[in-house]
């Protein structure tokens, strides 16, 4: 039997990077339980003060397909590389010309969400895009 998968982050605001990741992978804010109108009345009924209701954030793939997507708030910053990362299959599938422009049309509209492009690479006939999310964790397009 197969186990399920859930990605963590640490983060210093896990609201924001949720909502990046959010626009990156095409996933939603993870719902509150049932019987709540929000996660502010969830905290508010579970007594969480709010200088605390942004300690964590998750997003959910809407088709239920992939992983769920935690975000943890942590008091230090990222100090190096990431030994793990991301790849998000943005051009499947496309013809070494359309992948490209999808690739950098991907990476144009998620530096203006807030990340930051490193380098485009290619090597033995595959290339992605190298970027940094916000709070500066590494991923690549391809």
């Amino acid at each position: 039997m197969a186990l399920t998968l859930q990605v963590t982050f640490d983060a210093g605001d896990p609201g924001a990077l949720a909502a990046f990741w959010a626009q990156v992978l095409g996933y939603m804010a993870d719902p509150p339980p049932e019987g709540f109108a929000s996660w502010e009345d969830w905290a508010r009924e579970q007594g969480i003060p709010e200088e605390r209701w942004n300690d964590q954030s998750a997003i959910v793939d809407p088709d239920g397909a992939g992983p769920r997507v935690f975000f943890q708030k942590v008091p230090e910053g990222k100090t190096a590389k990431n030994r793990v990362h991301l790849d998000v299959r943005a051009a499947p599938g496309l013809d070494a010309d359309a992948r490209w422009e999808r690739l950098r049309g991907d990476a144009e509209r998620l530096i203006a969400a807030g990340a930051t492009k490193l380098y485009e690479r290619e090597e033995r006939g595959a290339f992605w895009i190298t970027m940094q999310d916000p709070e500066g964790n590494e991923f690549c397009l391809d």
